[in-house]
Parts: C-alpha cells; sequence; structure tokens
C-alpha cells in the first residue's frame, strides 16, 4: 500500500477553520439574535393587542381598566401608555396602548427605537 507524500500545500491550509469561523460566527449570532427578538417583538405585539382588547371590554362594562390590562399583560416588560375613551350607551369604548419595545440587541440604536401600539373597541353595554 503506497501513501501519498505529504506536501506543503497541506499545512498551508491549517488554521483555516479558525479563520472561517471567526468571520462567520458574527454574522451568525447578528442573525439568531435577531430572529429571537422579532418573536419577542411579535409576542409583545400580540400581548399588547390583547390588553387593549380586555381594557375596552372592561370600560363598556363599566369597569376599571386598568387592573384588566395589567394582568392581560402579565409578564410583558414595560409599562404601557393608556389611553381610555369612554363612550355613551350607544357609542364605542376605546382603549388605545402605546408601549416601547426593549431588544436585547442593539437594534434600538440603529432604527431609534420601536414602538408598539394596540386598540381595542367594544361597544358599550347599556
Amino acid at each position: 500500500m503506497r501513501h501519498l507524500p505529504r506536501g506543503h500545500a497541506a499545512g498551508a491550509d491549517r488554521g483555516a477553520a479558525a479563520v472561517e469561523m471567526a468571520l462567520v460566527l458574527p454574522l451568525l449570532a447578528a442573525v439568531l439574535f435577531g430572529i429571537i427578538d422579532f418573536g419577542r417583538m411579535f409576542n409583545a405585539q400580540i400581548s399588547l393587542t390583547e390588553a387593549a382588547r380586555e381594557g375596552a371590554r372592561a370600560v363598556a362594562l363599566g369597569l376599571d381598566p386598568d387592573t384588566r390590562i395589567a394582568a392581560t399583560l402579565g409578564a410583558v416588560p414595560g409599562t404601557p401608555e393608556v389611553t381610555a375613551c369612554a363612550g355613551d350607551r350607544d357609542d364605542d369604548a376605546v382603549v388605545a396602548l402605546r408601549q416601547e419595545f426593549e431588544a436585547i440587541t442593539p437594534v434600538d440604536a440603529l432604527l431609534g427605537g420601536v414602538t408598539l401600539t394596540a386598540t381595542g373597541v367594544m361597544p358599550c353595554a347599556g
């Protein structure tokens, strides 16, 4: 059985994998954390929309909307701005929520921050 001679070309590739990994790893990490941030933002938007609906339902029924909104938001970080408008019997109750999203990546510095908004509308019960 013949062995192939080791040439100088095989030794020239030493450390190439480490250099390639050093170039690709930051990009891969940025994409991964971007996906995680997008999922967190999407979850916060869904929670904010549900809280706006619950707050509008509470206003329409004559209840305190702040406790319903706080209970619905639960683990969402931050405190939203609440704007409630109670209408007459034939009008709609409207609750608008606005909240700054806090990303774990430095995307806020690039985009200037992300503001999530949600509006809940319910007919007033008479």
